[in-house]
């Protein structure tokens, strides 16, 4: 339903075109069942849901609840091994034992240590396949009988739902939004433009597309519907659009499978072909980069058969050898290798995207004389760059004063891999020359704010979305390197995994690291209890969803508190029916089932590629315990994963990630500063509209007030 994925993605409810009515009662109910997730609703959606009849209002009603228990993962069952945890976890050697006695003596029975050493050491025990380890020994109500309710909390999560337009305009502006976004979006948003380019093919579209990507998602619903392609003005374009189609990956990271397509598809897609090289003909540069892939697309499409599209015959040929087609990258790499730094600039300068990402390159290849000419040739180049590249090299400047510790890396599907950073530092004086130009042209691009900025200090930690797929969908979910205080007195992690046709073994673990990012302990499903941290029982197979937990206390010794989810066996996050993570904070003294969707503070997906995931980590500083988020994926080995195993590779990136300098939104706004009245939001409504930048937007803003929330900060990205 459209209803629920703007609900989920923008916390606003499509008003309901329903019959008039009374449905007060209805209204009164969802207060209280929002209420019990840790949501509430504003003055004006319960009035909208109390003016609708019954019926109407009742459907409105449960679309809400459904969507927001989904999004915060409430929407599945989350049992626990231990049925008292986090009270009656057993010592992990005791339960081992007792585990082990019960699989010697099947019948009954006691037996003596000296039997038990002689049952392990014979090999016959498999300690994983233990009776009763494994799979739960309770039911949810059980274990939901044996916890009192939750003892509510101060500081207890409610966030706000407002009423939004009807569910067509809605649609539409949230099409709009990410169709037009000028950063790549995530694949759950990739998924929502899906969605909504299928419910707007006819209706309003965007001025443009900068993202590729986008355009690709979009023209595979037009190709199929058989609608006009839009934006199309690269080759790489038509093959992204054949591999979105084909059900492959249009980033263009891996190969695609190309399925068979109807002839009324092979001609639009020739058609954009001749028209683009046709037009451009130096574009045909573009095809070299993936040759093997248009040669398989050739397979399907038989331009052969077109003789009344020769640039499209054209792309084919180059991608067989069949004709030569000097590229820019070429070009300019020949002049690298061949010293000639200052050739390979002037080549670059043509392209002012791929100038820029090389500039770091470039710079520390010059010999001084040449140095000049390349810091002139960036300058030239700032006015044409997207505003998404700007960013990213004023953060990659912030980053080259000195070397790091180590040196991460991090691929658009969120895999990582660390190595040394060999680079000599860019000099001090260069560093700040491209800074101060780089802060001028970024300053320039935004927009002048025509009402007072009033900006909430939570948000300022946040690392500007310079892409989506640097983060995962899910509730609260911010950007790889955002810092967000941690309130509350103790942490509980949760993973949640369903297995889609064969078991499958996730283990949620947690790595404690000292001040120099050192072991200072573990807890996992091979010890349950370490410095007052907790686990919950170790599950082994999912085939109906299951959870584990661990409890953390922020009295902990360690200083980064490193949450983990292993694959030990079976399927891998890309292909489980359903994976999830996420924490919730609470009071020492706080009773309550394991799970409440109250405490939880965010949720994300689990479905990246490797064996490993790290979603985050937890600092202790001096002014509290902060949560920063990864988004990482780690390859691991194919099965047998666990914290013992990883602890240095875990560490290094944590620590590359840590050392680490993001721009925030603190950057943006003091550019803004500048140039505009800043004010710090104090939890006062002012009597004028404003322009409001936070998390959350407060209710009952001035009419005529607009809020950048955490859904629209990419929006403030200049173009």
């Amino acid at each position: 339903m459209l209803e629920k994925l703007i609900i989920q993605k923008t916390l606003r409810v499509p008003a309901s075109t329903g019959a008039a009515g009374d449905g007060t009662p209805v209204a009164r109910q969802l207060d209280v069942a929002l209420l019990d997730v840790g949501f509430s609703a504003s003055r004006a959606l319960l009035e909208h849901i109390g003016a609708l009849a019954p019926a109407p209002a009742m459907d409105l009603a449960a679309t809400v609840v459904s969507a927001v228990r989904e999004l915060v993962g409430d929407h599945v069952r989350h049992n626990a091994y231990f049925i008292g945890f986090p009270d009656d976890v057993p010592d992990t050697a005791e339960f081992w034992t007792e585990r082990l006695r019960a699989a010697v003596f099947t019948g009954g029975g006691t037996a003596t240590d000296e039997q038990l050493r002689e049952a392990v050491a014979s090999g016959a025990v498999n300690l994983l396949d233990l009776p009763a380890y494994g799979t739960y020994q309770h039911t949810y109500a059980e274990l939901l009988a044996a916890h009192d309710e939750l003892i509510t909390a101060a500081g207890d999560r409610v966030t706000l739902l407002r009423l939004g337009d009807a569910a067509e305009v809605e649609a539409t502006r949230l099409y709009l939004a990410l169709a037009g976004n000028s950063t790549p979006l995530g694949e759950a948003d990739l998924a929502i433009l899906s969605e909504l380019a299928v419910a707007c093919v006819d209706g309003a579209q965007p001025a443009e597309i900068p993202v590729r990507e986008n355009r690709a998602v979009l023209n595979g619903i037009r190709l199929v519907l058989g609608r006009p392609l839009v934006g199309v003005d690269t080759p790489t374009d038509v093959l992204r659009l054949a591999c979105q189609v084909s059900g492959g990956d249009a980033s263009l990271v891996t190969p695609t499978r190309f399925r068979a397509f109807r002839r009324p598809e092979r001609r639009m897609l020739l058609a954009a072909l001749n028209d683009v090289v046709g037009a451009s003909p130096g574009k045909l540069g573009d095809v070299v980069r993936y040759g093997e892939r248009w040669k398989r697309l050739g397979e399907r499409l038989h331009p052969h058969e077109y003789d009344r599209w020769p640039h499209a015959q054209a792309v084919f040929e180059v991608a067989r050898g069949q004709r030569r087609v000097p590229t820019l990258a070429g070009r300019a790499e020949a002049a690298i290798r061949a010293g000639a730094i200052g050739s390979a600039t002037s080549v670059l300068s043509a392209a002012p995207g791929l100038l820029l990402r090389s500039a770091d390159r470039l710079l520390r290849l010059a010999s001084e004389p040449e140095r000049s000419g390349v810091v002139e040739a960036v300058a030239g180049a700032l006015g044409s760059a997207s505003g998404r590249v700007l960013l990213s090299l004023r953060e990659h400047l912030d980053n080259r004063l000195t070397p790091m510790s180590a040196r991460m890396y991090a691929s658009r599907s969120r895999s990582s891999w660390v190595g040394p950073d060999e680079r000599p530092p860019l000099p001090a004086e260069l560093v700040a020359e491209l800074t101060s130009l780089l802060d001028a042209e970024i300053s320039a691009r935004l927009p002048q704010p025509e009402r007072q900025l009033v900006v909430d200090p939570e948000v300022l930690d946040v690392a500007l979305p310079l892409s989506g797929k640097a983060a995962e969908g899910g509730f609260a979910v911010l950007p790889r390197g955002s810092r967000a205080s941690v309130s509350g007195e103790l942490l509980r992690f949760f993973t949640y995994w369903r297995q889609a046709s064969r078991r499958t073994d996730y283990d949620l673990s947690v790595l404690l690291l000292d001040d120099e990012f050192h072991s200072a302990g573990q807890v996992s499903w091979t010890n349950y209890r370490h410095d007052g941290v907790v686990h919950s029982g170790d599950i082994t197979d999912a085939p109906n969803g299951a959870t584990e937990f661990v409890d953390v206390p922020l009295t902990t010794g360690g200083r980064y508190v490193v949450p983990q989810v292993f694959i030990y066996a079976g399927e891998s996050f890309d292909e489980v029916a359903e994976s999830m993570f996420g924490y919730q904070a609470r009071t020492r003294d706080q009773l309550g089932a394991p799970f409440d969707a109250r405490t939880v503070r965010a949720r994300s997906h689990l479905r990246g590629q490797g064996r490993i995931a790290l979603p985050m980590v937890f600092a202790r500083s001096e002014g509290g315990w902060q949560a920063v988020w990864l988004h990482l994926y780690l390859p691991g080995a194919p099965s047998f994963n666990r914290v013992e195993d990883n602890t240095f590779t875990t560490a290094d990136r944590v620590r590359a990630l840590m050392e680490r300098r993001y721009l925030t939104v603190s950057y943006l706004v003091d550019r803004w500063r500048a140039r505009a009245e800043v004010t710090t939001w104090n939890g006062r409504l002012p009597d004028e509209p404003i322009t409001f930048i936070g998390i959350h937007a407060p209710e009952d803003l001035p009419d005529g007030s607009e809020a950048y929330t955490l859904d629209r900060l990419s929006e403030l990205i200049p173009e």
